[in-house]
């Protein structure tokens, strides 16, 4: 409840192009309402990472902008500066605002469009069962706290990588 995933994707790239060449609006569509319709019911909120020509900036709900204290940016996203992935949230979110940074518990990219930086550390790697969409790559992140203070120091159990 209230966790956030960050989806960054190449619809280009899942139609069999290349990142950025071939931008599909249906397929940013697909996926977007998908996701939509498994975390919404969970509480979890979506935030879509555009491209390098936004410098990777999220499309979030304003609730969420405003819960979390973000910064909203002026810009509105296009094909070719964002991407259909940021068409399809402004489309299916209900207040979509843009923010230039956030702090997400997880990630899922689709096309190799680098989420990374808008997941906190420490960052773990999921397999996802489905390692290709279309002709895109697919790869996951989640988060767990930061595992400090050596040898002496007793943690919690940790629920990603169990022993």
């Amino acid at each position: 409840q209230g966790q956030i995933l960050v989806l960054g994707m190449s619809s280009s790239e899942v139609a069999g192009g290349q990142i950025g060449k071939a931008s599909n609006i249906d397929i940013a569509e697909a996926i977007v309402q998908t996701l939509l319709d498994e975390l919404n019911p969970r509480g979890i909120y979506l935030a879509v990472q555009g491209c390098e020509h936004l410098n990777r900036a999220l499309v979030v709900e304003r609730e969420l902008a405003d819960k979390k204290e973000l910064e909203i940016v002026n810009v509105l996203p296009s094909l070719h500066a964002g991407g259909a992935g940021q068409l399809a949230a402004f489309k299916y979110f209900k207040d979509p605002v843009e923010v230039e940074f956030i702090t997400a518990q997880a990630g899922l990219d689709i096309g190799d469009t680098s989420v990374g930086m808008h997941v906190k550390h420490v960052q773990v790697p999921i397999r996802p069962i489905l390692r290709e969409l279309g002709g895109a790559h697919v790869t996951a992140l989640t988060s767990r706290p930061k595992l400090i203070g050596g040898a002496r120091a007793l943690y919690l159990d940790d629920p990603i990588r169990k022993s």
